[in-house]
């Protein structure tokens, strides 16, 4: 079994976590309260996809405290953020280079701290974060060892955080997240996460969650995007998800991942004609070429378009959009996209009894690299049982 299996979970909080504790009490002078301002600026601008701005302030943050780990981990998160979500090659290089110089930077001061004072619940915090982006980043590249190694410690850094700190209540996100998703795990790699990391539990990773929405600082905001993709994907419950998921797109009006999730969850409460208005924007912005929305970004928007029509029933029409979905040029930014789309398209022929077929396209869907998450977890599913659809009136 290879390494990157017990830990796939860490990829979670690779592109949502940008996280803060208080600062620790004691310092002189009015630098926290500047440094706290300098990255929850950046966090906004970060949230609404402002990736430069972002940069910037966290770049103000490490001047105003060159020794301060947090601010170096929130560059290379950020710096990871980019590299994710780019689609040109000699950029994402330049930005990984950068982002590992981040990294760097952000263990060595977090270890210097730590070997002044054991308790420093922010140096441990800072660590966890930077070991996180490089996880991240060596699962991508394959490097299981160093996958294995760097997440050896992580978890223990975190709990450091929830003992030195309770107050910080943003700690229960990351640890939430693991909580929650280690229990969609198969059970022979739930059993040896129980034993490397944590044991699963759902429902307590569902009260830490909520707990970290509700209470969280800089983290609350994040904890209430992750809460509305539980609620739509894993708990069937779109209704809890849609009010948190409004409220987020209308405070950050640039970012569109909010917009292709109210779609989402729109369709899953079968109210189609706002789901569609809402991916017509989307169009509108990608056709305008109105920044952030990129024409890179049509794949998804025909997996958007897809799932909708999917949702209604209109299968054929459906199956026209998962196929231009897949017609693009293959990137790292939609490889989920594509294993969703494979999926889609294998639910389909089960639906039309065609078997083979379908069983083809999960496999497909399964061979998709960087295809993780809840589409290769369905392709699993469905090539043990045929996929049949819920009555009508029920969400798919």
């Amino acid at each position: 079994m290879k390494p990157y299996f017990l830990f796939n979970l860490l990829v979670l909080l690779c592109l949502a976590l940008l996280s803060a504790v208080q600062p620790e009490t004691g310092t002189a002078g009015t630098q926290p309260v500047q440094l706290r301002a300098y990255l929850r600026q950046g966090i906004d601008k970060a949230f609404n996809l402002e990736t430069q701005s972002a940069v910037g302030f966290f770049q103000s943050a490490v001047e105003l405290d060159r020794e301060n780990p947090i601010a170096f981990a929130f560059l290379a998160l950020a710096h990871l953020f980019a590299y994710e979500m780019g689609f040109d090659p000699q950029e994402r290089t330049k930005l990984q280079e950068v982002m590992l110089q981040d990294i760097g930077e952000a263990l060595a001061r977090g270890l210097k701290r730590i070997e002044k004072n054991p308790r420093d619940s922010e140096a441990y915090f800072a660590m966890a974060l930077a070991k996180i982006v490089k996880v991240r980043w060596a699962i991508a590249q394959k490097r299981y060892v160093v996958v294995a190694q760097e997440t050896s410690s992580t978890w223990d850094y975190l709990e450091k955080v929830k003992v030195e700190a309770p107050q910080n209540h943003d700690v229960y996100f990351p640890i939430g997240l693991l909580h929650y998703h280690l229990d969609h795990l198969p059970a022979v790699t739930r059993l040896l996460s129980s034993l490397l990391i944590t044991a699963a539990d759902r429902q307590k990773g569902l009260q830490e969650l909520v707990l970290a929405a509700q209470k969280g600082d800089l983290l609350k905001e994040l904890a209430q995007a992750e809460l509305s993709s539980v609620y739509t994907y894993y708990e069937g419950q779109p209704t809890q998800a849609l009010p948190i998921t409004l409220e987020l797109k209308k405070k950050y009006p640039r970012n569109y991942n909010f917009s292709f999730a109210l779609a989402n969850i729109l369709s899953e409460l079968q109210r189609f004609a706002e789901a569609f208005a809402v991916a017509r924007e989307i169009e509108a912005g990608i056709q305008a070429g109105r920044p952030p929305l990129i024409p890179q970004l049509q794949p998804r928007l025909d997996h958007l378009l897809g799932r909708i029509l999917f949702n209604q029933g209109e299968y054929i029409r459906a199956a026209e959009y998962f196929q231009k979905a897949l017609i693009t040029t293959v990137s790292v930014y939609n490889a989920r996209n594509r294993a969703s789309s494979l999926v889609r398209l294998g639910m389909i022929h089960d639906i039309r009894r065609e078997r083979k077929q379908a069983e083809e396209y999960y496999t497909r869907a399964l061979a998709v690299e960087g295809g993780e998450g809840i589409a290769q977890t369905e392709a699993k599913r469905y090539l043990k049982t045929p996929y049949t659809p819920r009555p009508k009136g029920l969400n798919p």
